[in-house]
């Protein structure tokens, strides 16, 4: 058995090394724009390491399931998964700070709420004392309700789709089944699951190959009947019969009328919270 002094001195040392090394990601579809983030955070917090820029919400919660950073900058306002709906899925696990360029709406927000954020064109005096709090938090234990931090995001979600413009989603989806091509009605779809080529649809009617990615498609369904549950896996929440919690954050989800149990990653748990 290990003494208790030891365990104690090696839990301070992994603590000193994050404080000493900590990590970053930044999430923004502008470059030009990520690049002047990072230029700002070089000159005012040398030890923190960018480990890896994203350009959309579903991709920096990939990067994030790879490299676990301390902190994550997101821009609100990206293509596909916005960064408050990315921030949903990390924040349990990360320091956040939004980056946005408008929206005074969302300012206030993030004012009220306690959540940090920087406001494009960059100003270095704010970039500034968001590194002076982040530092705080991170040599800190966290002092903030995880519960309050997700309501807070959850009305932000809403907020944001209430604004944003009308979208047209996917109606129907072309797959070939032997020698001839069906069209599937969307909403008789029950999951669809990617490997390396092709993303299997499972419908009502049978199952199908399709060559459209998982990322594609999540950008193109309607995210109020289908959502990501695991970066090759999108369920459609009307035929979900059972969701089964695991260990360290995960689950199972169990279908209406079929035997498939689908995984749930910790980084689409919250999608589950309130059901």
């Amino acid at each position: 058995m290990i003494p208790a002094s030891s365990r104690n001195w090696r839990r301070t040392s992994l603590i000193n090394s994050k404080l000493d090394r900590p990590t970053a990601l930044i999430a923004d579809d502008e470059p030009l724009l990520r690049g002047r983030l990072r230029a700002h955070l070089e000159r005012l917090w040398p030890e923190l390491e960018v480990v890896a820029e994203a350009r959309n919400g579903r991709e920096a919660i990939e990067l994030f399931d790879i490299h676990a950073p301390q902190i994550v900058f997101l821009d609100v306002h990206m293509p596909g998964l916005n960064g408050v709906e990315a921030a949903r899925s990390v924040a349990r696990r990360a320091e956040v700070v939004f980056v946005t360029a408008h929206e005074q709406y969302a300012v206030e927000a993030f004012a009220q709420g306690a959540l940090d954020y920087v406001v494009k064109p960059f100003d270095e005096g704010r970039i500034a004392d968001t590194v002076g709090r982040l530092k705080e938090r991170l040599a800190a234990p966290p002092t903030r309700p995880r519960a309050a931090l997700e309501s807070v995001l959850d009305e932000l979600a809403a907020e944001m789709r209430r604004r944003g413009p009308a979208r047209s989603h996917l109606q129907w989806i072309k797959a070939s089944v032997g020698s001839s091509v069906r069209l599937i009605p969307v909403d008789q779809i029950a999951f669809l699951r990617s490997d390396e080529k092709y993303t299997l649809v499972a419908w009502e009617g049978g199952e199908a190959l399709i060559r459209k990615t998982i990322r594609e498609l999540a950008d193109e369904l309607d995210p109020g009947s289908f959502v990501q549950i695991h970066r090759s896996v999108i369920v459609n929440l009307r035929c979900v019969s059972q969701v089964e919690r695991g260990l360290n954050e995960t689950a199972e989800i169990r279908l209406k009328g079929r035997n498939d149990v689908l995984p749930v990653s910790r980084s689409y748990l919250h999608v589950f919270r309130q059901m």
